[in-house]
């Protein structure tokens, strides 16, 4: 059966801080630790009042320092926003605090709007580098070559692992082309799934990094002690995207009784197919919606998002996955 990792969203809540959020994360990542999960990331966003992960390496250390064994990492870093040699001495950085416990997923897309993105003084031209931006990413974390003149210090030599992101099937096609290991987006994007799966597997060439294909794919999961509790939960990730497609960058909203009274038919149906690679339910629908997906996708891991309002009941979705994960 599949691993289990996280991707931890850092949300940040209605009455909360960005400090809840990120303590919230920290605790989780300790728990998580505990339940058996094998990775816990966070990713890059910007310009979102409800997500505290923007500064990436800082919330890995951060979390990396409230754990001891669960891999921590960047789900992802977005290459195009940053030079090469940045992220190399953040990574290389985190690589010699926290040893063989560090990820570095790269994605292409900004995770940001257009204005933002200017903002961070890059354009969108930068994404057209992104095979060659990672490239030298890996370079400078390798070990270092006579002549060489730049050097990532610290992170030469660090050889931090490499994943390659993606919602569509280019990032499928580079990380076979490089034999790197892939995580498909399918808990937001899910169309190009099984595509992206059969292009990477197919086109794979082994590297130094890895000899086979080695592939992830994110899920939404929530889990409660009943079926009902658990839709109820899955109502402030639901809003999240309403909210999206509105324009409103507002916090994380306690879950609702009535999800009807809040979006309108076109939003339900645009969330239902974003969402549409999502298991909600009891620990026994859970395990069974856990075993139809692996068995579908043959994916070596699940990146599960449980992106629940209260942080206990977080805490409790998570466990019970990791439970109702079949052996």
């Amino acid at each position: 059966m599949a691993d289990l990792s996280i991707l931890d969203l850092v949300r940040v809540t209605q009455g909360a801080t960005p400090a809840d959020a990120l303590n919230n994360a920290r605790d989780l990542a300790a728990h998580a630790e505990d339940w058996g999960y094998r990775r816990f990331w966070v990713a890059e966003h910007h310009n979102i009042p409800s997500i505290a992960s923007a500064a990436t390496s800082v919330v890995i250390a951060h979390i990396a320092a409230g754990t001891s064994r669960i891999r921590v990492g960047a789900g992802g870093i977005m290459l195009p926003n940053h030079s090469p040699l940045v992220i190399a001495e953040q990574f290389g950085t985190l690589a010699h605090l926290f040893p063989d416990r560090i990820d570095l997923g790269l994605g292409r897309a900004p995770g940001t709007d257009q204005m933002t993105l200017r903002a961070l003084r890059r354009t969108p031209m930068a994404a057209e580098n992104f095979p060659s931006d990672v490239l030298e990413l890996q370079t400078l974390l390798g070990p270092g070559e006579p002549g060489q003149r730049i050097h990532a210090t610290p992170g030469e030599g660090t050889q931090v692992p490499l994943w390659i992101l993606g919602s569509s099937t280019f990032g499928a096609a580079l990380a076979a082309e490089f034999g790197l290991p892939y995580a498909f987006a399918s808990h937001f994007a899910p169309q190009q799934l099984m595509s992206a799966l059969e292009i990477y597997r197919s086109r794979f060439k082994p590297s130094a990094q890895l000899d086979r294909p080695h592939a992830m794919a994110g899920i939404n999961i929530i889990a409660a002690e009943t079926e009902q509790e658990a839709r109820r939960l899955a109502t402030t990730q639901q809003m999240s995207f309403v909210n999206l497609f509105r324009g409103k960058r507002g916090l994380s909203q306690p879950p609702i009784d009535d999800m009807d009274s809040y979006w309108s038919p076109a939003e339900k149906a645009q969330v239902q197919e974003l969402m549409s690679r999502s298991v909600v339910g009891s620990p026994d629908q859970v395990r069974a919606g856990i075993e139809a997906f692996v068995a579908e996708t043959g994916v070596d891991e699940l990146m599960v998002v449980s992106d629940v309002y209260d942080h206990a009941a977080r805490l409790h979705s998570f466990e019970l996955i990791a439970a109702a994960n079949p052996e």
